[in-house]
């Protein structure tokens, strides 16, 4: 019996209900910081670290997971990312070392959530919808991950405070493999041919050799290093920083929902835009618009509502930066291997975020707060508006003004 293909709309929703779970829990690590450090006596730095090798595991996770999903299928990817997510949160309160922090946050979790993630997810969902629709669709599934820090950044802090950090630790465990069933919705029967391999190559790592070819691959990596950098940063070290200010704990929490409610806007948008402009000029209108961001928060006195406002602006395009940058890697080679290329440029996004994260760590344990890491996020931020105009991209077609 032939399974009926899923329509446009569940494939859309639950891609994107998928990513609410993964990313929501993911981006809820930093909120984790300060109870570890006090559980191990291991230092801010060092559980920093694990964090660190956290985000550059799920980024080179991204690339190896989309192959796999090319060539077996999305189906085995996302049940065993689920799985081994879930694995790596359980698995934390019982180590005690920063090695096993490093295998349970820093490998299990991130690479679990890293296999259902953008790529995977994005991949899926390009072959199983009409073109007319994937533009879209990826601004929704992208908001996903945006409702999914709304949602779980507050719960994991209220969840903190009323059964304990490991308790919060296991309940958003059992939350990720709640998940499951919506893996059979996502990775249904296709419903688009696929794409000849045309230039992208006969496989998956051909394709990556002739997209590294590409001068414009290229600067689209050197653009998506910057935005990694920025986003772990903020999302291990913003608690910290919002104690530094003397400040509540909910207001860190806040922020980072407020992040992801602001990105949910921001996602839809960009998947729209991406249909009306450049893909290039949008994305370097958001980092610009960054790092014009931080300048106003160092100059802005240190208040809960300047946390607020700061978190709106900055969700605005905290990953919106995605459905442009996939856009572009389908414009310039097709999406028969979009989940592999697509998360190639994820590995350089979270070499960024390890570096964001960890540096985070140093700065404050040897300096005693996060200047000249805003300092430098913001120059990264302006380098990368301009890394991304030189970009090679067709301009939009426009349909004919009627007489």
């Amino acid at each position: 019996m032939t399974t009926r293909a899923a329509g446009p709309l569940a494939v859309t929703l639950a891609a994107a209900a998928l990513l609410m779970v993964t990313m929501g829990v993911r981006q809820s690590f930093g909120l984790f910081v300060s109870p570890l450090d006090a559980a191990t006596g291991l230092g801010v730095a060092t559980v920093s670290l694990a964090l660190a090798v956290g985000q550059f595991a799920w980024g080179a996770a991204q690339p190896l997971a989309g192959a796999l999903a090319d060539r077996h299928g999305p189906a085995r990817v996302l049940a065993g990312g689920l799985v081994l997510l879930a694995l790596g949160l359980a698995a934390t309160p019982f180590m005690h070392s920063a090695l096993g922090l490093v295998v349970a946050l820093g490998l299990f979790a991130a690479i679990g959530a890293g296999a259902g993630s953008f790529s995977v997810l994005i991949g899926a969902a390009a072959e199983r919808l009409p073109p007319q629709a994937r533009g879209r669709a990826a601004g929704v599934i992208n908001a996903g991950g945006s409702f999914g820090q709304f949602v779980f950044a507050p719960l994991a802090q209220a969840l903190i405070l009323a059964i304990g950090w490991i308790g919060a630790l296991w309940a958003l465990a059992a939350a990720t493999l709640a998940a499951l069933p919506l893996v059979r919705t996502v990775a249904g029967p296709r419903v688009a041919p696929r794409a000849a391999a045309g230039a992208a190559g006969g496989s998956p790592w051909r394709a990556l050799a002739d997209a590294f070819g590409d001068r414009s691959y290229v600067l689209l990596n050197l653009g998506f290093f910057t935005c990694g950098f920025h986003i772990a940063f903020l999302v291990t070290h913003l608690p910290q920083e919002v104690d530094l200010c003397g400040l509540p704990p909910a207001v860190a929490g806040w922020s980072l929902a407020i992040i992801g409610l602001a990105n949910i806007a921001g996602s839809l948008w960009a998947g729209e835009a991406t249909a009306k402009y450049r893909s290039k000029y949008l994305l370097a209108a958001m980092y610009g618009a960054r790092a014009l961001l931080i300048a106003a928060y160092l100059a802005a006195p240190k208040t809960a509502l300047a946390f607020f406002l700061f978190a709106a602006g900055l969700g605005f395009t905290w990953l919106a930066t995605v459905p442009p940058t996939a856009a572009i890697v389908g414009k310039l080679f097709g999406t028969r291997f979009l989940a592999t290329l697509f998360g190639m440029t994820l590995v350089s996004h979270q070499a960024g975020g390890f570096l964001g994260a960890w540096l985070g760590g140093l700065a404050f344990e040897r300096a005693g707060g996060y200047l000249w890491m805003w300092y430098a996020d913001m120059a990264l931020a302006a380098a990368a508006a301009l890394v991304n105009l030189p970009i090679r991209e067709a301009a939009i077609a426009r349909a004919p003004a009627r007489a």
